[in-house]
């Protein structure tokens, strides 16, 4: 697997995200951390933001979700442009579910788990995913 290069916005300006993102053209992605302030203590920036974002660079985004209730808000962060949505399972009520309507919709999806939760009942899963 050949390297990639995925700045993250978290530490950019966010007043001039569009000029933060244009800093980092010809990299492979643009991360974008999503948190709600729920299920993460900190709160970014949320759909319209991504919007915005995805009009801005032609950088492909790539959203890690730290909120609660995934499955609600994921599918619109792919309409809104991401490219890639990485969402907690714990947070998720049906995990495998999303990640197929992640894929539908024409996104990448990943599952990311905290430290403490066990691996073994997304296993399964590893073979079956996509990569870059």
């Amino acid at each position: 697997m050949a390297v990639q290069i995925n700045p993250s916005i978290l530490s950019a300006d966010f007043a001039r995200l569009a000029d933060e993102a244009k800093a980092v053209e010809g990299a492979d992605w643009l991360h974008v951390d999503v948190m709600d302030n729920h299920f993460v203590p900190n709160l970014t920036l949320g759909v319209p933001v991504v919007e915005s974002l995805a009009r801005a660079t032609d950088t492909p985004l790539d959203c890690h979700l730290m909120i609660e209730a995934p499955d609600r808000w994921a599918p619109q962060y792919v309409e809104a442009g991401a490219g890639s949505v990485t969402f907690h399972v714990e947070a998720a009520a049906a995990p495998v579910r999303l990640a197929r309507e992640i894929r539908a919709k024409g996104a990448r999806a990943s599952m990311a788990l905290k430290p403490a939760t066990p691996i073994e009942p997304y296993e399964d899963l590893l073979p079956s995913s996509t990569c870059c």
